[in-house]
């Protein structure tokens, strides 16, 4: 079983930034692609970055510029740094993982990104 465990959310300003952590319980996690989504009220969860085991990136185009998504293989940790967020960037934000066959999500952290 593996669990993902979000944090970073919060209230921030339109301009500001946060940044999020997805942190696994297993040791392996270097091994996993990993992705970062987002889902706001009544839209479907889209994706928003991945970054791969040998730290390959991709993003939304929406983001581009100004999401960064980066590991830290010893923390089993991947990190999602959000500079000049915009309230459209308002969101649950999750991280994802695939172990074999199954997809393992974290619980989400809110962002909200105020005007």
């Amino acid at each position: 079983q593996v669990q993902l465990m979000e944090s970073g959310g919060g209230l921030v300003q339109a301009g500001g930034s946060l940044r999020l952590s997805c942190t696994a319980s297993i040791s392996s996690f270097r091994l996993n692609a990993v992705g970062w989504y987002r889902q706001g009220p009544g839209k479907q969860r889209d994706l928003v970055a991945s970054i791969t085991t040998d730290g390959t990136t991709n993003y939304a185009d929406s983001v581009k510029g100004r999401f960064t998504i980066s590991r830290d293989n010893p923390k089993n940790t991947v990190y999602l740094q959000m500079n000049n967020l915009r309230p459209g960037d308002t969101s649950v934000y999750y991280c994802k993982t695939r172990v074999g066959y199954l997809d393992y999500w974290g619980q989400g952290t809110q962002v909200t990104v105020s005007s």
